[in-house]
């Protein structure tokens, strides 16, 4: 693929911009002259030679230093060009700078054929005429011309009659658009350093579509410090000259402030876009009118930075029809909001950057360069990055207040930013904090960034509005804002900088008294206030977290002047004296471990909205009765000396009632039926608990009931069918031996799990299991199985577990596919050989578990819905059939060692991330492993792994060692898309557990990663086997020399390794046409592309190029909306961790 070469080192000082070579006599009134003045009407400062004649057989001297001292040269090939012998020295000397200076060269094919320059055919050929008109000895000069014609017409430019349809006007529009791209002309400083910032625009780009005619704003939301307006720039910069107009309005919500600062904002639009420095609006909604106006028909780029009031968007564009067909307005702010009040087409999330990214910002900074970082400084450079938590704000300005520093200083400074955060950090965020528009939202924030990070949002939400907060609005704004954020789990998140500004604005109310101030979670400040009892009436929050083994004991009397303290956790701490003395205002108490054997009376809880006693010393929680009304949440788990529970009558408006783990409890009080609000149940691991009163089929607002692990319950209240709101049952490892014929009018369950439920001897389970599924009309009940005949009050099923219940092959009904809501079903460690035919009916069926069913030999046509299918130790499995299916799911399959073939897999398009695991499967023919490989490696699939010991031949890059190198290769016809490395491995024993590791290491630019895969730990045997998985190229270029080393741990041999290059291959196709593509704003889905032949240039106009994109989110699970590539890459120093990984 052509392409332009850069321009020459910025540090060279030009005297002109472009030079125009051309022949006077063919386009100096016509088309050089209209090119000419456009250039000059862009701010460009163009060179072309005034003399109507020129005199004498060689090239001036003033030509000459023209040409050497310009920019860009742009080469206009008439019909008459190569008969000037001026042009050709030109040319020549053209050509000679570009190899010498860099200069770039852009040849413009006018009314003539690029294939004719090329070639030097029709009115480029030399004829005798010409050659004797030079005179003698002139051979070597005529093949030096005509290679420059060769070499000119082989470069990227323009032809008119194949672009903008011959539209000499837009012709010309399009030349000069490139000319600005190349100069930087209005280009806005993006950074020092631009880490990262190529995904994150390439992102950017797929939601604005810039060849699309619709008009569209898109936002860039995130919180201070992380680059949102260095985004905005480099998409400005990227697009800004396809725009009849644009503005960049930077710092808005700062000029907005200031008097008559939305009117300035409205004219810097217009004057920017129209060209003029004249423009007035006089007042805001003149501006609006004026903006409407004169910019609804032009084709505007605007991007409205750091946006913080609604009214600023309504002065500047709050309208799309305000813009002509095709513009683009950018806005980016701290809150959500504000782009879904406008109706925002898109909206793009500023991310922190990741470990990586993190540590070559931070080193550019603190070390001046991006490479290798001194040993001694190498743990100092992984715990700042840790603390900046990805955002590029605080790795500048640590980076940079590093520099140059000794390493006891080092460490000096980052103990100091444990405690205190830097201030240029906590000025920016700080910023965020105080435009909160209330004090309810300011308390909100202090809360949970000092009590409530890591805690479920709507447990939460329950403490902060029993303090008056209004919190279900108040964490929707924070979370707007980025102040917050809530993951997966429901779990509350807080960037940790964000964390540390807010718990300083809270040190700074009494710097040397922290009894003053509102909120206390530094543990040696707790513990001293207690010990000397300093606390006053100021403190609203405290929190203390000691270990479970903690001997620390504390008078009640240090409460006693902290009659407004509404929060309090005092985990594991021993309290003596009068309770008396603790506050009335209680609104949470969470004390783990509390040391009583019951709560005493004289503790006034009437405001408790939250008690938390885990792993607490009681026997009975109160003595005496205790009516709170106002309590919505008790949870006592792990309490081991808890034989009951109170009277629930006291209690009620009580919504969860958590007892995990009280080993000792033995009864739930009758009167648990009373609470009438109760949304969660969870009695799990409970193993004295005999039986449920039936009072809980009163519970109608009961939504999650969790017995599992109650090992003695071995029947459920006969009517459970009337906890109308259940929808999550859990009943697994219990004694249950019958299931009670109302479960089926359980219209709202989703969630049924009765694992390692075994039943009666006599096999009632798969009875039951028949009785659920089998449509059977007058079926007789047996004395063991009282279940309906019909599972239509099951229809809203969307997961099941079936495991480890002994499951016999009659046990599963034929028309197991009636589940049509079904989404995952685990039938693992069951007894049947076959599975019925009618499981192809489940079409919403996204994982299927059959781990360990060992007596299992076929399967029927599975749906093509099936993203997961597990089928490890299926040691009887013959065939897979997956013909049905289009796109491939994970398939782990270790262990099925008698499957001889999946029929379709060859088939199937790959999906990233797909995982085809098969260790031990060492009946696979080998066609099927052949074809597997042949068709799969090089279409983007993850990870496969097969038995065997032979590397197939097209791995051009082989090794008898866990090593090996290649380069990157230099042909410029090829792109690097990655690069598949193929593993013969084996274990020194039977079995072992292994955790791969893959260091890359780019020799040329002194870089290396280690890649760990999304499946940590493997199982490794004896066995040879081979495992093929597919890298990315992340930061190699062409030309460097590459080392990868493949590590799997001592017990586990590397016997030999291959690596295959996966290219873009740039193929010879049309010898009419060489097309232009820019690889910033195109991405090639498919491997291969067209190469641009040798005879014909045409520039692809930059309107119709559609964007592939690349491939957005995994399926399955693993998929996330903004996720961009492939698995995490990470130093080395970040490849440890605690928490165990996934086995496959």
């Amino acid at each position: 693929m052509a392409a332009f070469f850069s321009p020459s080192s910025p540090t060279r000082q030009w005297t002109y911009d472009v030079f125009l070579s051309f022949r006077g006599e063919d386009t100096r009134k016509t088309f050089t002259d209209h090119l000419y003045f456009a250039l000059k009407d862009a701010g460009v400062n163009a060179f072309r030679d005034d003399n109507e004649l020129r005199r004498g057989n060689d090239i001036s001297c003033e030509l000459l230093k023209a040409i050497r001292e310009s920019r860009i040269s742009v080469v206009v090939f008439s019909a008459n060009y190569s008969g000037s012998r001026w042009c050709l020295e030109e040319l020549a000397e053209i050509l000679e700078c570009r190899k010498r200076l860099q200069q770039l060269v852009l040849p413009i094919f006018y009314g003539v054929d690029p294939s004719d320059v090329r070639k030097q055919r029709g009115s480029f050929e030399f004829g005798e005429a010409f050659v004797n008109k030079l005179g003698a000895d002139m051979e070597k000069l005529v093949s030096m011309w005509k290679s420059a014609l060769t070499e000119a017409a082989n470069l990227s430019g323009w032809e008119l009659s194949k672009t903008c349809n011959g539209h000499e006007a837009k012709f010309i529009k399009k030349i000069v658009a490139k000319i600005l791209q190349e100069l930087n002309h209005t280009y806005l400083h993006v950074a020092n350093h631009p880490v990262g910032l190529d995904g994150r625009v390439r992102r950017m780009n797929l939601l604005l579509s810039p060849g699309s005619n619709d008009i569209r704003i898109v936002g860039i939301w995130g919180m201070s410090g992380m680059g949102k307006t260095t985004i905005a720039k480099a998409v400005y910069n990227q697009f800004f000259h396809c725009f009849d107009g644009k503005s960049f309005l930077e710092n808005v919500s700062e000029i907005s402030k200031q008097p008559d600062g939305l009117i300035r904002l409205q004219e810097q639009l217009l004057s920017d876009i129209l060209k003029s420095k004249k423009v007035k609006v006089g007042n805001v909604d003149r501006g609006i009118t004026v903006i409407k106006e004169r910019l609804c028909n032009r084709r505007v780029l605007a991007v409205v930075d750091d946006v913080d009031q609604i009214e600023q968007l309504n002065a500047i564009a709050r309208r799309r029809d305000w813009f002509g067909l095709g513009s683009r307005i950018i806005v980016t702010t701290r809150d959500e909001h504000f782009l879904k009040t406008i109706a925002a087409d898109e909206i793009y999330r500023a991310e922190e950057l990741n470990d990586q990214e993190s540590l070559e910002l931070f080193s550019c900074h603190a070390f001046g360069k991006n490479g290798p970082i001194k040993k001694d400084y190498a743990q100092l450079s992984k715990d700042m990055i840790s603390y900046s938590g990805g955002l590029p704000l605080a790795l500048e300005v640590l980076g940079s207040f590093l520099r140059d520093k000794e390493i006891l200083e080092w460490k000096d400074a980052l103990e100091k930013l444990k405690m205190i955060p830097h201030d240029q950090i906590l000025n920016k965020l700080r910023i965020s904090i105080d435009a909160l528009e209330d004090d309810k939202l300011k308390d909100i924030f202090l809360d949970i960034a000092c009590f409530f990070i890591g805690v479920d949002k709507d447990y939460a939400i329950t403490i902060l509005d029993g303090c008056g907060l209004f919190p279900t609005i108040g964490i929707g704004v924070l979370t707007r804002r980025c102040l917050v954020a809530v993951n997966r789990d429901n779990k509350l998140r807080m960037h940790d900088l964000l964390r540390d500004t807010g718990r300083e604005i809270v040190r700074k109310e009494s710097l040397k008294d922290p009894g003053r101030r509102s909120r206390l979670w530094f543990h040696q400040d707790v513990l001293n206030i207690l010990e000397k009892h300093t606390g006053t009436d100021s403190i609203e929050g405290l929190t203390l977290n000691l270990p479970r083994s903690s001997k620390v004991h504390r008078r009640a009397e240090a409460f006693a002047k902290m009659q407004n303290l509404r929060l309090l956790q005092l985990n594991h701490l021993s309290v003596t004296g009068d309770y008396k003395h603790l506050p009335k205002e209680l609104v949470w108490l969470c004390w783990h471990g509390f040391p009583l054997k019951h709560i005493p009376n004289n503790f006034q809880q009437a405001n408790l909205v939250a008690i938390d006693m885990q792993y607490s010393n009681l026997r009975q929680v109160w003595k005496d009765t205790k009516v709170l009304e106002k309590l919505k949440v008790l949870n006592l788990s792990h309490s081991h000396y808890l034989t009951s529970t109170p009277d629930f009558l006291l209690l009620p408006n009580l919504e969860k009632l958590m007892l995990k783990d009280c080993k000792n409890l033995v009864e739930v009080h009758q009167s648990i039926g009373s609470l009438d609000k109760l949304v969660l149940l969870e009695v799990k691991d409970c193993p004295n608990l005999k039986n449920l009163p039936r009072s809980i089929c009163k519970l109608k607002w009961v939504v999650t009931l969790d017995l599992s692990g109650c090992l003695t319950i071995d029947k459920l209240p006969e009517d459970i069918g009337d906890m109308e709101s259940l929808t999550t049952l859990l009943v697994d490892n219990t004694a249950i031996r019958q299931v009670p014929f109302s479960i089926v009018r359980l219209k709202n369950l989703r969630h049924l799990s009765l694992r390692g439920c075994r039943g009666t001897p006599s096999s009632t389970l798969p009875s039951l299991i028949w009785s659920w599924l089998s449509p059977r009309r007058n079926h007789p009940v047996s004395q063991y199985n009282l279940l309906p005949t019909s599972l239509s009050g099951l229809s809203s099923l969307t997961e099941l577990s079936l495991r480890d219940c002994n499951l016999s092959h009659d046990a599963i009904p034929n028309d197991l596919g009636n589940l049509s809501c079904l989404i995952e079903l685990d039938l693992s460690g069951n007894n049947f050989v076959s599975l019925p035919d009618s499981m192809t009916c489940l079409y919403n069926l996204k994982t299927l578990h059959l781990d360990r069913c060992t007596r299992l030999e076929s399967l029927p046509e599975l749906p093509s819905s099936i993203m997961a299918l597990g089928a490890k130790d299926c040691s009887s499995l013959e065939r897979l059939p997956m013909s049905n299916f289009t796109r491939t799911p994970d398939l782990l399959l270790r262990n099925c060692h008698r499957l001889t073939d999946v029929p379709g897999l060859e088939k199937m398009e790959p999906v990233r991330d797909t995982r085809i695991l098969m260790q031990g499967c060492n009946s696979l023919s080998k066609t099927f492993k052949e074809t597997l490989f042949q068709k799969w490696s090089t279409r983007g699939f993850w990870a496969v792994c097969l038995p065997g010991k032979d590397i197939p031949d097209w791995f051009s890059h082989q090794s008898m060692s866990s090593s090996l190198s290649f380069q990157v290769p230099l042909n410029p016809a090829c792109t690097m898309k990655g690069f598949l490395l193929c593993i013969v491995y084996s274990a020194n024993s039977d079995s072992v557990e292994a955790y791969p590791a893959i260091k890359v290491i780019n020799k040329t630019k002194t870089l290396d990663w280690t890649y760990l895969p999304p499946f940590r730990l493997i199982e490794v045997s004896r066995d040879d086997h081979l495992w093929v998985i597919h890298l990315p190229p992340s930061k190699l270029c062409k030309g460097d020399l590459v080392n990868v080393e493949v590590n799997f741990g001592k017990e586990v041999n590397v016997n030999r390794c291959g690596i295959h290059l996966v290219l873009e291959h740039v193929t010879k196709s049309d010898e009419d046409s060489i097309v232009e593509v820019d690889e910033e704003q195109v991405s090639i889905a498919g491997e291969q592309v067209t190469k641009p032949d040798e005879d014909s240039i045409v520039e692809v106009d930059e309107e119709q190029v559609s964007i592939a994109g690349d491939q957005l989110g995994a399926h399955g699970k693993r998929g996330h909306e903004d996720d961009d590539g492939p698995p995490r890459w990470r130093t080395q120093a970040q490849t440890g961790g605690s928490h165990a990984p996934p086995s496959i």
